[in-house]
């Protein structure tokens, strides 16, 4: 079992930065692949970014190629979303997610955070 704890949304401009936190607790966070995903009104949540469990491989959804960088710390049980040049279209909640695989597809994961709003204005 893994509970997962989102930190670091806001309010920002276009073009600012953020940086999102994902903690982890339970056992075997190192053994779990982690992902972020975001839902805005109206849209299917979808997979921003994911990273195995070693953190040797990522994935980026192609919108934020370039802007986001997803990393993880495994001492501490952390997952981090770091998002800069942000745009409007951004703004979504975004929520971490853990599971066994290392895959873009929300249903593979098993465990959510309860999501964090990360708005950016115009």
């Amino acid at each position: 079992q893994v509970q997962l704890v989102e930190s670091g949304g806001g309010l920002v401009q276009a073009g600012g930065s953020l940086r999102l936190s994902c903690a982890a607790s339970g056992r075997r966070f190192s053994s779990y692949a982690m992902g972020w995903f975001r839902q805005a009104p109206g849209k299917e949540r979808e997979c921003v970014a994911a990273i195995s469990w070693s953190g040797g491989s990522t994935y980026y959804t192609d919108s934020v190629k370039g802007r986001f960088t997803i990393s993880r710390d495994n001492a501490k049980n952390t997952l981090y979303l770091q998002m800069n040049s942000l745009k409007p279209e951004d703004t979504a909640v975004y929520y971490c997610a853990a599971g066994g695989a290392f895959t873009r597809i929300s249903s593979t994961y098993d465990y959510w955070g309860q999501g964090t709003q990360v708005t950016v204005s115009s």
